[in-house]
């Protein structure tokens, strides 16, 4: 059948249905300009963190819980000093179906100390700024794309560091804080306070090593 066999009352109908399908193709359901937006977790290196929760608020009001949880990436270098100039986008998911992240819940267990964190992580107005804008490509033929990996690092001491990433682009910080013990203990006082075993092999390096606190700490902390 072709358009020209359509009855002309029936014309203006068709056309709007078109359209519809065309936008549908085109926008995805989030309203952003990328089907989903990407949420990963890392710590220092050596320095093991299981994720006990990760519960998302995003612009639109939706909650989210339980997104992630369980062991979260560990930085490339071997020194667990800072976190190094190559910013890995963690270990995690990608966030489908969701707006922009306005906060983030967190709670951790840093195996290392032993020490439970939890946290509400307000991401900056900038931040999801930044994760709307493109990125040109940094040479003829590079990669182009946006920044809509979220990275955050949770060190040892409760600290707290937030990049975004993208194709062939350095990462950009948005924030750093630090974040409060959970006076209940891990699972918030289930599993009769156990940890999470920490690897035996950092439990050795723990033996002739100190945890390197001050190195993520936040300027002005």
């Amino acid at each position: 059948m072709k358009i020209t066999d359509v009855p002309k009352r029936l014309l203006p109908w068709l056309t709007l249905w078109l359209a519809g399908c065309a936008l549908t193709q085109s926008t995805p359901r989030n309203g952003l300009p990328y089907d989903s937006w990407y949420l990963g977790f890392q710590a220092p290196a050596r320095m093991e963190v299981w994720l006990e929760t990760a519960d998302i608020e995003d612009t639109q009001g939706k909650i989210l819980v339980g997104m992630m949880q369980g062991t979260v990436a560990l930085a490339y270098h071997d020194n667990p000093e800072g976190w190094g100039d190559r910013i890995p986008s963690g270990k995690g998911r990608d966030i489908y179906n969701a707006g922009l992240p306005k906060r983030i819940y967190v709670r951790w267990q840093s195996l290392v100390e032993p020490q439970t964190y939890h946290a509400i992580i307000d991401i900056p107005d900038q931040a999801r700024r930044i994760m709307l804008t493109d990125i040109p490509p940094d040479k003829p033929g590079g990669l182009s794309g946006t920044r809509r990996f979220l990275s955050i690092g949770l060190a040892p001491g409760g600290w707290i560091k937030a990049w975004l990433l993208g194709p062939g682009s350095p990462p950009v910080e948005v924030l750093c804080m630090r974040a409060q013990i959970e006076p209940k203990g891990p699972y918030q006082g289930h599993y009769n306070g156990e940890y999470v075993r920490l690897n035996p092999e950092i439990q050795d390096y723990l033996k002739t090593h100190t945890i390197p606190y001050d190195s993520w700490k936040c300027p002005g902390m």
